[in-house]
């Protein structure tokens, strides 16, 4: 079975959240098992770099602007078709925008292309290559099926796979000259969207299948609270949407053999988790003592919850924990938590921006992750967490209710448990969960076997894999139906 992928992001080579995560990790879980994935990414300037031989395989003499070409190649285990577009793609600073955080005011434009360039592919431009399906994500790719729906691959199966429903890719009617569609595609059944154009909108009304990354979240963005104004379109295609929680790559998050860590170890190892501990204290500042280090790894943003956090940081001291923060994003809930770490001195810690390395080290170094996200598609950092036995604390909400068994009583009493779930998703509920953490933590048989639980969760892409496998199988009877 042939799959093509499209998608703005893939790991290792550019990555600014979980997509890039899921878009590289899925084609290497779907190789070993009869399925080859090859996937469309923009040609940035880090994905040039990665590969020398340059021989293009499609050209594009004009394409949204300027010249454009298709090269195939492979890079380590991942099979690529990189869109080389120098005019949209070859630029300072991150995939969406410049190095101040703006973002490029042609997005419209540069994602349209990379979508126009996935629906030629899936009409065969490409000479010895026909997908059997095409995979598209979020907004950035959506409209590859609306290119395949009014060209040449309309007859392809197709899917998309909301990671975020909240980005939606909307933009001014006034691009839709520019897209290459037919007239009668700004329609409401078409890319049209409140008198504008919606990229993610056009994706979810052409895909022959919608896919979220978890099944709680599958069924709350068929609510007003979690579907952004798309609820009845999601609804009008509930028999449509499939919920598969995300997996991670278990090579790269394994505390055995993870090169960043201070110290490796295992389930009945736990003790070595000592030495990564007192690297967090020492990169964070932290007094040495028994008391449990509760970390947060996130963007510092109002969907993941930092604000409710940052509200109550001085409640989790007093409640006898410690806390260790690393991330960036809302100056205002930057200067807070830094302000907490100021007047908590050896209680709280704050490293502000990203560091791939510290994040395993806090993985395999602290007692817990809290993730207190008003809404969570998946998530990934609460699995880095069970592999690692630190254990989450999660809002019981998408993802994060799908993979956390909550340390209630009975949970405890039957040693199934693997972290601690909260509801409502307030500052008092989150308080009561760091109680309850520090409570079970003074017990150490209790939590140990808490953390062991978590480690022994299946957190790979195998169970994941073989469910999109049965959907693009499905999808494939429907095409020969």
């Amino acid at each position: 079975m042939q799959v093509l992928s499209v998608t703005p992001e893939i790991f290792p080579l550019i990555k600014t959240g979980g997509l890039a995560d899921v878009t590289g990790a899925l084609p290497i879980a779907l190789a070993g098992k009869g399925v080859a994935m090859r996937t469309l990414v923009p040609g940035y300037p880090v994905v040039m770099e990665a590969f020398k031989k340059k021989k293009a395989v499609y050209q594009y003499p004009l394409l949204q602007g300027g010249k454009a070409s298709v090269h195939a190649v492979k890079i380590g285990e991942l099979d690529l078709f990189v869109l080389d577009a120098p005019h949209l793609f070859d630029r300072v600073g991150g995939p969406y925008g410049n190095a101040s955080g703006a973002d490029w005011p042609d997005n419209w434009r540069r994602f349209a292309a990379l979508s126009q360039v996935g629906g030629d592919i899936a009409g065969g431009a490409i000479s010895g290559y026909q997908p059997d399906i095409v995979h598209a994500h979020d907004w950035q790719s959506a409209m590859t099926l609306a290119y395949m729906r009014y060209g040449k691959a309309v007859g392809v199966p197709s899917l998309i796979t909301v990671h975020n429903l909240a980005f939606q890719g909307q933009f001014g009617a006034g691009i839709f000259g520019e897209l290459g569609l037919p007239g009668v595609a700004m329609q409401l059944d078409g890319v049209e969207y409140y008198g504008g154009v919606g990229y993610l909108k056009a994706g979810l009304q052409a895909a022959w299948a919608i896919t979220t990354v978890s099944p709680t979240y599958a069924q709350e963005i068929r609510s007003p609270e979690f579907g952004m104004g798309l609820d009845g379109l999601i609804n009008m295609r509930a028999v449509d949407l499939h919920g598969i929680v995300n997996g991670i790559d278990v090579d790269i998050w394994n505390p055995a053999t993870d090169k960043h860590l201070v110290a490796n170890y295992a389930a009945d190892t736990l003790e070595a988790r000592g030495l990564n501990r007192k690297a967090v204290e020492d990169r964070f500042n932290l007094e040495s003592d028994d008391s449990p280090i509760v970390c947060v790894i996130s963007r510092l943003t109002w969907q993941k919850g930092m604000d409710i956090l940052a509200a109550v940081v001085d409640g989790v001291v007093q409640r006898g924990a410690r806390l260790a923060v690393l991330g960036s994003g809302d100056a205002g809930l930057e200067g807070s938590l830094l302000a907490a770490a100021a007047r908590h001195r050896g209680r709280v810690g704050v490293v502000v921006g990203y560091d791939e390395g510290l994040s395993h080290i806090m993985q395999g170094g602290c007692d817990a992750i809290v993730i207190p996200s008003r809404f969570e598609p998946c998530g990934l950092t609460q699995l880095y967490g069970l592999r690692y036995g630190c254990v989450p604390v999660v809002a019981r909400t998408g993802g994060l209710a799908d993979t956390i068994i909550d340390a209630n009583e009975a949970a405890l009493s039957a040693g199934v448990a693997t972290g601690f779930q909260f509801v409502p998703n307030n500052g008092g509920a989150l308080l009561h969960a760091i109680r309850q953490l520090v409570e079970v933590h003074a017990r150490p048989a209790a939590w140990a076997s808490i953390q062991r639980q978590g480690m022994k969760a299946d957190v790979s892409w195998d169970k994941s894999a073989e469910k999109y496998i049965e959907l693009y199988r499905l999808l494939l009877s429907k095409r020969a139906a």
